[in-house]
C-alpha cells in the first residue's frame, strides 16, 4: 500500500483550516502540519514532496494554506495579519490532533516556518517540534534586520533545512542564530540550494535525496533520547 492524500477542511474558533491530508498506509504514529512561504501555497512542490515522504515514513502530514492565502490567491501576507496566520497554524495542529493520537509537529517554508516558530515560542503546547525550511533570518541584503527575537523562547526540538546560496541567510548566520534557541536543534545544509531548496535557478523543487535527508534528520532529532 502507498500513502494517500485527500482534501481536508476544518472550522476552528480562530481560523479555518484548508489543505490536503496525506495519510500513511498504516495507522500514523505522529503528525506534522506543513505550510508555505509568503509567495506560495500548499501546492508548492516542496510541500507536496515532503508531505508525501513524511506519510511514507508513517506520519500523517497536513499541508495547508495559511489564512492570508485563503483570503486571496496571490500576493504577500500583511504584517497586520501575522497573528491570524499563527492562529491558522494552531488550528491546523488542533485539527490534526483530532485525527491521530501521537505527537504533532509544525513545519513551514520561509514565512510559514517563521510564523510556526513564533507560535511555539508564544505557546510551548502548540506543537511538539518544529521543521523550519529556508528560515528567512533577514531580508536579502539586510543582514542586520534579524528575525530572531523570539528564538530564546523556543524550547521545542527544531530542525532547520537551508541552502548554501539562500539570500535570506548564510549558513554561518543561521548557525549563530540557532544557538539562541535553548531547545535541541539540528541543521541540514543543502549545498548549492537556494530559497526553495532546489539546486540551481531552474530547479523548482528539491532533489529526492534532499527530501530524504530532511525526513531522516527530523526523525533523528525528535526521536532522540532526552
Amino acid at each position: 500500500m502507498t500513502a494517500s492524500a485527500e482534501p481536508f477542511q476544518a472550522e476552528g474558533d480562530r481560523a479555518a483550516v484548508r489543505g490536503f491530508l496525506h495519510r500513511p498506509p498504516s495507522a500514523p504514529r505522529d503528525g506534522i502540519v506543513l505550510t508555505h512561504g509568503a509567495g506560495g501555497n500548499c501546492q508548492s512542490p516542496l510541500l507536496v514532496a515532503l508531505a508525501t515522504a513524511f506519510a511514507g515514513a508513517g506520519l500523517a502530514a497536513l499541508r495547508c494554506d495559511l489564512p492570508f492565502r485563503q483570503s486571496r490567491p496571490k500576493g504577500p501576507p500583511s504584517p497586520a495579519g501575522a497573528e491570524r496566520d499563527r492562529d491558522g497554524l494552531r488550528e491546523a495542529a488542533r485539527a490534526l490532533r483530532e485525527v491521530m493520537p501521537g505527537r504533532v509537529f509544525l513545519g513551514g517554508a520561509s514565512y510559514g516556518g517563521r510564523q510556526a516558530s513564533i507560535a511555539v515560542a508564544d505557546d510551548a503546547a502548540a506543537a511538539d517540534g518544529l521543521l523550519l525550511l529556508s528560515y528567512p533570518l533577514h531580508p536579502p541584503g539586510r543582514a542586520r534586520d534579524l528575525r530572531t527575537g523570539h528564538f530564546p523562547r523556543v524550547r521545542a526540538r527544531t530542525l532547520f533545512a537551508h541552502g548554501t546560496v539562500d539570500p535570506f541567510a548564510s549558513i554561518e548566520e543561521l548557525e549563530a542564530a540557532r544557538a539562541l534557541i535553548p531547545g535541541p536543534t539540528a541543521l541540514v545544509v543543502i549545498d548549492g540550494a537556494g530559497h526553495g531548496l532546489g539546486r540551481g535557478p531552474r530547479a523548482p523543487q528539491p532533489a529526492p535525496e534532499t527530501v530524504a535527508r530532511i525526513i531522516d534528520a527530523f526523525a533523528a532529532l525528535v526521536d532522540a533520547a532526552i
